[in-house]
């Protein structure tokens, strides 16, 4: 076993995973696993800089994680950033942040790297497992991004696109500095062809259109916030359940109806959903949308959703 601990910085989250990994049985141990809503993409996709505000509140979280990992004994640490630090002309400040709290400098991955971790989490433990049988699709909705991974036992095409639930809520439901709650129809047929345009783009590298219907016989792995919480809607939880949402089955269907019911509802009435955190009520729509839009282009009557994602891919690349 060998000890690792896995920091994923994103648009939306910052994710710490600690956990004892066994290479020789592929099972993945986990001790900690824990996710703080930062935002630290805000204002990225307007201004191109990472907020000191949202810098303040990543490193507040990495000063907690810090503490972790050396009260667990971590032997070995990757921190990984993702779009939002992708796209900042100060991520200098940002990594110079990491390093004085964390002792690592953050590797700030390209969109195809992302998506292999995203796949090698993801699968990891399907593999062999008659339950979901690959190929798979892999999906990881992000803050920033959108990670399309297709193949069986290794990746075969990859893609990130640049829609995400932070990016899209910024660039077309905020008006004057508030966002429309709820949005109005242009708004939302705008985040729409965005989608649109981004899955165009991801064809040409990823067979999006029917790869998932019965005759092709890919199934669709879902990952990361957005669709994890449109499940835990749609099961009916009365709080979060990780083990309740790890492999649920969502069907299209159940999808399309609480993609509906988030973009018509108020912020109060999305913050009293049991299963929302407080940092996903204002995004949430736009997530669900780019979720529904992915499963009407590839003929998915169902996603398959995952609590194993980056992180556990991460982890598993340094153990």
């Amino acid at each position: 076993m060998t000890r690792v601990a896995a920091v994923d910085c994103g648009t939306n989250s910052i994710r710490l995973l600690v956990a004892d990994a066994d290479p020789a049985t592929g099972e993945l141990n986990q001790l900690d696993r824990r996710m703080k809503i930062v935002r630290l993409g805000q204002g990225v996709d307007r201004t191109g800089r990472l907020a000191p505000e949202a810098l303040e509140r990543t490193f507040a979280a990495c000063r907690e994680y810090a503490s972790v990992i050396r009260d667990l004994g971590a032997e070995r640490v990757r921190f990984v950033a993702t779009s939002a630090s992708r796209d900042a002309e100060n991520r200098e400040e940002f990594v110079r942040g990491v390093v004085a709290i964390l002792g690592v400098e953050p590797e700030v991955i390209t969109g195809d790297q992302e998506a292999e971790f995203s796949f090698t989490g993801a699968t990891k433990e399907l593999m062999g497992h008659d339950h979901v049988a690959g190929p798979y699709l892999v999906v990881d909705i992000g803050g920033g991004s959108t990670e399309f991974v297709e193949g069986g036992e290794g990746v075969r095409a990859a893609r990130s696109v640049d829609i995400g639930c932070v990016r899209l809520t910024e660039r077309h439901l905020v008006v004057d500095g508030r966002i429309t709650d709820p949005p109005t129809e242009a708004q939302i047929g705008a985040i729409r062809r965005d989608v649109a345009e981004a899955l165009d783009l991801a064809e040409r590298t990823v067979p999006l259109s029917r790869v998932c219907r019965p005759a092709d016989g890919h199934a669709l792995v879902g990952l990361a916030g957005s669709v994890t919480t449109v499940a835990g809607i749609a099961l009916g939880l009365k709080e979060y359940d990780s083990a309740a949402i790890h492999h649920s089955r969502i069907t299209v269907d159940q999808v399309r109806e609480i993609t509906e019911r988030l973009l018509g509802s108020t912020h109060a009435e999305r913050s009293g959903i049991p299963v929302m955190h407080p940092g996903r009520v204002d995004v949430i729509g736009a997530g669900a949308l780019i979720l529904l839009s992915i499963m009407e282009r590839t003929g998915a009557q169902e996603v398959v959703v995952s609590e194993h994602d980056i992180l556990d891919g991460i982890a598993w690349s340094i153990a």
